[in-house]
């Protein structure tokens, strides 16, 4: 048995193959995206009845609705007829139900089926038992998230979890009051890369210095190549001279009141497996979610959210937004610059990770097990 033998100091990534190959892709959106919880919508944007969503969770396109009783329902976006897509637009409002435009079958707002052409003809179809497929729901932090999985891994486990993880308890996202803040800006990005490219650039800060001048200005500890992220319950530090989280340092908003003592003047920054990154600051919070649509393009739908009363009195974010807008922009193009890489002949077998980024090859192990392979570092070790 021969092995490939590394510095102690550099562990290996995923091989190329693994951000290029579109089977390899199928396989990550049946067994992670369409198996586990997935952020898909700011429940405040279905403020009413009849307001939906369309999204595509791995393979599949969902429809996401408020009904009359005013919860929120999730239904796979296929109408029991004759298949075709229900709801073809991303988003907008019925009056009372979902009519697809092939057959007129009709859906109410609780997936039942409602009216049809001739159905007072078929007494032996079920209302229900023909009605829209349901999809699993919860509300958390005020966005609405769905598993399409027959039997959904517990919510506190595998999101609340990935949250304690990193913070070290759940209380410390509590004092955000993330479920009551209002979006002050939404940005939407489309990236020409894999998805695993983008969540491995924003757990690692190697790079900062390199590509990020505005955000190591507010936060030097930045510059040294150690994401917070790699400690946990630590958040980064603003430099001494820096007033708020915005792109000159200047003075921020207002301060969100249930944020601590401990974790005013810092950066927190979270991953919730596989599609949700969460920024926290002492004035706002920046919610990031995924949309893998491809093995090479990945949508990235950035919110940032305020007080209320900042966003309703019209007070200029545009210092803070522009901050994490200027990040974003400079982490996708790195990660665009990376994706042609991966189908180099040189990278056939991966790259390597230092020590500030070796938490990250516990990432690429999550994925490999996930996939029901053995994790990438025993195959590239030759064990």
């Amino acid at each position: 048995m021969t092995s490939t033998s590394l510095p102690d100091s550099l562990i290996a990534t995923l091989p190329g193959v693994s951000y290029t190959d579109p089977g390899i892709f199928a396989q990550e959106q049946e067994r992670i995206f369409e198996t586990m919880w997935f952020c898909v919508a700011r429940a405040a944007d279905l403020a009413t009845p009849g307001a939906f969503r369309t999204v595509d969770v791995g393979r599949e396109s969902i429809l996401v609705t408020r009904a009359r009783d005013q919860s929120i329902r999730a239904y796979f976006n296929v109408c029991r007829h004759r298949g075709a897509r229900l709801c073809t637009e991303e988003s907008g409002e019925v009056k009372r139900a979902f009519q697809c435009p092939y057959h007129a079958w009709t859906y109410d707002l609780n997936g039942k089926l409602v009216a049809a052409p001739n159905l007072t003809k078929m007494p032996d179809v079920g209302r229900t038992e023909y009605g829209l497929v349901s999809v699993a729901t919860r509300e958390w932090l005020g966005y609405v998230w769905v598993c399409l999985a027959e039997n959904p891994p517990p919510f506190e486990e595998e999101v609340i979890g990935d949250v304690v993880g990193r913070l070290g308890d759940v209380e410390s996202i509590e004092r955000y009051d993330i479920d009551r803040l209002s979006v002050g800006r939404r940005i939407v990005y489309d990236v020409r890369a894999n998805w695993k490219l983008i969540i491995e650039n924003f757990m690692e800060c190697y790079h900062c210095a390199t590509i990020h001048p505005e955000l190591t200005e507010v936060l030097p500890e930045f510059a040294d190549g150690y994401a917070a992220q790699f400690y946990v319950g630590h958040g980064a530090e603003f430099g001494e001279e820096v007033q708020g989280f915005t792109v000159d340092g200047s003075e921020g908003l207002d301060r969100i009141p249930g944020v601590s003592q401990e974790q005013d003047r810092r950066y927190y920054a979270i991953t919730v497996r596989p599609q949700v990154f969460i920024n926290l600051v002492p004035d706002h919070v920046i919610f990031h979610r995924m949309y893998p649509l491809a093995v090479d393009r990945t949508v990235v739908e950035c919110d940032w959210l305020y007080l209320p009363h900042v966003v309703d009195g019209g007070k200029d974010v545009s210092r803070s937004v522009e901050l994490f807008d200027r990040v974003n922009r400079q982490d996708f193009e790195a990660c665009e610059r990376t994706q042609p890489g991966m189908s180099s002949r040189l990278y056939a077998k991966g790259g390597v990770l230092v020590p500030s980024e070796h938490h990250i090859g516990a990432f690429h192990d999550w994925v490999t097990e996930r996939l029901g392979a053995r994790p990438q570092q025993e195959r590239h070790m030759g064990v």
